[in-house]
């Protein structure tokens, strides 16, 4: 059976709102664009697939159950738009925050490769054909590490972790997008 390619988003910064922790459904927002940018992935028969670090659980801040709530709003919105998200992957952890069972080093908190393993196997996806954004140059740590394409958006994060962090970082993006749509463009391009 042929493997499948995808284009992992994260989700604060990336594909909605940057406003913190969101602790609450309604502070879920995706940007704009982001529906757009989702049907050309759903168009271009990859997958769409959320991976994001959700440390507030560790923290204590809200429950799994409120990150299941935001992730069906959504899924809500985007559906709304016509777009579809293929699967959300996300980590409760913290290596040094909160108390067990969520204070934990795991595998899976980015940048270290655990939802991208989990997602490859559960829908038979060929990571070196695939891509990652995100905000922050630990989602493109985790792509390069795992042989993907990694692409840096400037919102969120983005613009602050290139202005202010760029000559400390160890690897480079493949592709500096303005956002989310910009950098979905340029890889079904590339």
């Amino acid at each position: 059976m042929k493997k499948k390619r995808a284009i992992f988003m994260d989700r604060d910064g990336t594909i909605s709102h940057e406003v913190g922790y969101i602790n609450h459904v309604s502070r879920m927002r995706p940007y704009p664009f982001t529906p757009e940018a989702i049907r050309l992935v759903n168009r271009s028969g990859r997958l769409a697939i959320v991976v994001t670090n959700q440390a507030g659980v560790a923290r204590g801040y809200f429950s799994e159950d409120l990150v299941k709530q935001v992730h069906r709003r959504m899924e809500s919105i985007l559906a709304l738009d016509g777009a579809k998200l293929d699967d959300i992957f996300y980590c409760p952890h913290h290596p040094t925050a909160g108390q067990a069972p969520y204070r934990l080093d795991c595998g899976c908190r980015k940048p270290k490769p655990g939802m991208l393993l989990k997602a490859a196997e559960k829908h038979n996806i060929n990571l070196a054909e695939s891509a990652m954004v995100g905000d922050k140059i630990s989602d493109v740590e985790m792509a390069k590490a795992n042989g993907m394409t990694g692409v840096l958006v400037l919102t969120g994060y983005g613009r602050g972790e290139l202005t202010y962090q760029s000559k400390n970082w160890r690897i480079q993006p493949d592709f500096i997008a303005e956002n989310l749509l910009e950098a979905v463009k340029w890889i079904l391009k590339n």
